[in-house]
């Protein structure tokens, strides 16, 4: 059991992260000034850390394309997916959202995807909602 467990602590030493290292190599005392000196060229910013492979990010959702077959609502774990009986379509509400693309696998006409795309944090999450995006990475309408 100590041997298991220290192999998966060495793998996840040696394993680089998803996520991108802070922007500049040490911690400066102010972050705008950093900023700032990185436009006039005096310092470097490390470079983004590219999309690891299989990322599940935004989900996209092509309205057009939905049939309003309701699978997509009952796969999802997370309750996220609302059904609008009179447009009999549906819409996303992120802040529910999980990000386990199940949604995505069960939609007979591909109308829901993930995308490479994060999301940003905001003050008002109930108001995050996809109910339509127009190209597979673009914003949502």
């Amino acid at each position: 059991m100590l041997n298991r467990m220290m192999i998966e602590l060495f793998r996840q030493v040696r394993r680089k992260p998803f996520t991108n290292p802070f922007p500049v190599k040490h911690l400066p005392e102010n972050l705008s000034e950093a900023l700032e000196a990185a436009g006039r060229g005096e310092i470097t910013l490390n470079p983004p850390v590219p999309v690891p492979e299989h990322f599940r990010g935004r989900i996209a959702y092509h309205r057009k394309a939905c049939i309003g077959c309701k699978l997509c609502i009952k796969v999802c774990p997370a309750n996220a997916i609302e059904y609008l009986p009179e447009e009999k379509k549906v819409e996303i509400h992120v802040d529910r959202c999980c990000f386990c693309a199940q949604c995505t696998e069960i939609c007979p006409v591909s109308c829901l995807h993930m995308t490479e795309g994060s999301l940003n944090s905001s003050y008002e999450r109930r108001e995050e909602v996809v109910r339509d995006s127009e190209t597979p990475e673009g914003p949502e309408g």
